[in-house]
């Protein structure tokens, strides 16, 4: 058995140590970021239309 296993596997990711980071560093990660979560709402906004789409099918 590995070490790992032991851990959870639905443990949150640990964050990162921001103040060992250069300003550029920082700026990129936020770049980064800002990038996730422009993807993230892409797909909510996905999701919403296709639940909205049939909501309409099965309303009818």
């Amino acid at each position: 058995m590995e070490p790992d296993d032991l851990l959870p596997r639905n443990a949150p990711p640990q964050k990162k140590n921001l103040e060992i980071m250069g300003v550029s560093e920082l700026e990129e990660y936020i770049a980064d970021l800002e990038a996730e979560i422009a993807r993230a709402r892409a797909i909510i906004e996905s999701k919403q239309s296709h639940r909205s789409g049939a909501e309409a099918l099965f309303k009818g």
